[in-house]
């Protein structure tokens, strides 16, 4: 015969074999950059992608997406060295039994370095965050764009960036530092409605402290340049700074039960039994009798909202205003209060930035705002002014205007001058305002009132400083009272401070079925 049979036998797998090789790969996967970089990872004090993952989800609800993906680059040594999942951890599961998204980057493959792949992992999971309509969890721990496969990597970012930025105001988007955050990796998270930070073991920065100190000649530490406590008391980028990853986690886990999972439903309501009248008789004698005197408005806060339910956002950032999450019969709603015991509750530029980026996140995702006001003006100077307090102040005042959730505002004792009106006034669409009996609301102060509208007078008399004194009572029993406001509308109740509470409750309960809409249009311009 011309041609011979060929009588190599070709053994194909068995089935058996099949499921060993999966099995097998399935291990490989979890091991990540391997055991000895697991150990240098928990020596740092820090957690695994995955150990950070099951930490979040509810026990056995994680089904991971991607989980064989290898990168494509062969420059540089790359096509020697590979790793199941290239350096990020994706899929989805529940949190307290409600879908979330999630990728969690692994710093033990290549430091976590994001590559072309990387990013098609993080950007599938965005997507079907977006298509299903709820949240998305960023756990961040990379030493930034990974070097060999240059362009590739920047547009990954770039892809990152971009979805970040359609689903803002779509879908909460919540990023975790958990270790290294440079150069462009820092926009995502900052892009994103929330970032918390691990103190000791992560930091963020654009340029490191050796490009600092090549280009500026400063001497400055990571920690120092971009570490958690300098990003949470300094800058404001990040909201919360957490003693270990364990806080971080649950952090993100108690943030997540205030909100709805996308902008088309309501937060989630918490059964709530009435303890009867609801009258909260510590706030009687919270304001004291002296104006200038101090109080903390988180002692008014407190016993207004459901027990223990306050969550305070930016705690160590811009302590002039507070803001933060709590839950009122059951609901969830959002506070802004000013902060008489510090800078005496003044908006500066940073108190307005703080405010306005929560007023807006809340207004976003249909969460109801408090806004306890007690406020004596705009701070005045010329660093303020030569830093745009213009312009600061003005987000505040765009952000509260632009908000159609139901609003409510109690003013404790302070509304002077434009700050009345930037603070949730009837005149920019606030929905209840209520004023307790302590309530100031004037252009300004009396003494600074009466200097100016009776200027002349006191100078001309004999005893200038008792004319000022008697101009001051006269002013303070004309203007600084919340009746002339009341009169007007501008007020829709003076009630005593311990029916705060009870009047809230019914106030808000009124507003459930609030709808408003905004002028036709692409977008507004708010002035950043």
């Amino acid at each position: 015969m011309a041609e011979q049979l060929d009588k190599r036998v070709y053994t194909l797998p068995t089935n058996a074999e099949k499921n060993q090789l999966l099995a097998e790969k399935n291990k490989e996967a979890l091991l990540g950059g391997g055991e000895k970089r697991i150990e240098s990872q928990h020596a740092k004090g820090k957690l695994t992608a995955r150990e950070r993952i099951d930490l979040l989800l509810d026990d056995g609800s994680f089904e991971e997406i991607g989980k064989f993906v290898m990168h494509r680059c062969k420059d540089f040594g790359l096509d020697q060295e590979y790793y199941l999942g290239d350096g990020v951890v994706t899929g989805y599961g529940t949190v307290n039994g409600r879908l979330v998204y999630v990728f969690s980057q692994d710093f033990t493959v290549f430091g976590g370095s994001l590559s072309e792949t990387h990013a098609e992992k993080i950007v599938k999971i965005m997507d079907l965050a977006m298509k299903n309509g709820a949240p998305i969890i960023g756990l961040n721990d990379s030493g930034g764009a990974r070097i060999q496969e240059g362009v590739v990597s920047l547009g990954g970012y770039a892809d990152i960036f971009y979805r970040n930025t359609l689903a803002s105001g779509v879908i909460p988007q919540v990023s975790a530092v958990m270790g290294p955050c440079a150069g462009g990796a820092v926009y995502s998270p900052a892009i994103t409605d929330f970032i918390l930070m691990v103190e000791n073991t992560s930091y963020m920065f654009v340029t490191g402290p050796n490009v600092v100190k090549t280009v500026t000649q400063e001497e400055v530490t990571a920690e120092e340049l971009g570490g958690a406590s300098t990003h949470s008391t300094k800058s404001g980028v990040t909201h919360f700074a957490c003693p270990n990853e364990v806080e971080c986690i649950n952090n993100i886990k108690q943030l997540l039960s205030y909100m709805p999972q996308n902008c088309e439903e309501n937060a989630p309501v918490e059964p709530y039994q009435s303890t009867g009248d609801e009258k909260v008789k510590e706030l009687h004698n919270i304001v004291p009798d002296n104006p200038n005197q101090p109080y903390d408005m988180r002692d008014v806060i407190g016993p207004i909202v459901d027990g223990n339910s306050f969550m305070e956002v930016h705690k160590n950032y811009a302590d002039n205003i507070v803001v933060g999450f709590a839950r009122l019969a059951g609901r969830s709603i959002g506070i802004v209060g000013n902060q008489p015991s510090s800078l005496a509750g003044v908006l500066d530029i940073d108190a307005s930035k703080k405010g306005a980026r929560f007023v807006r996140f809340c207004d976003s995702f249909n969460i109801p705002l408090l806004v306890l006001e007690d406020v004596p003006g705009f701070l005045p100077g010329t660093d303020q002014e030569w830093n745009a307090i213009i312009t600061n102040g003005a987000k505040l005042l765009y952000a509260f205007s632009e908000a159609t959730v139901p609003r409510v505002t109690v003013i404790t004792r302070k509304a002077y001058g434009g700050a009345y009106d930037v603070m949730n006034s009837k005149h920019i669409g606030a929905d209840i305002n209520y004023a307790w009996p302590t309530a100031e609301i004037a252009v300004m102060g009396a003494k600074g009132a009466a200097e100016i509208i009776f200027k002349r007078e006191i100078s001309q008399a004999d005893n200038p400083e008792a004319k000022l004194q008697e101009k001051v009572d006269d002013y303070t029993n004309k203007f600084a009272n919340p009746y002339r406001a009341a009169h007007r509308g501008y007020i829709d109740e003076v009630i005593l401070p311990e029916n705060t509470r009870k009047k809230l409750i019914k106030a808000f309960k009124m507003l459930e079925n609030k709808v408003d809409s905004l002028p036709r249009k692409k977008h507004g311009n708010i002035p950043l």
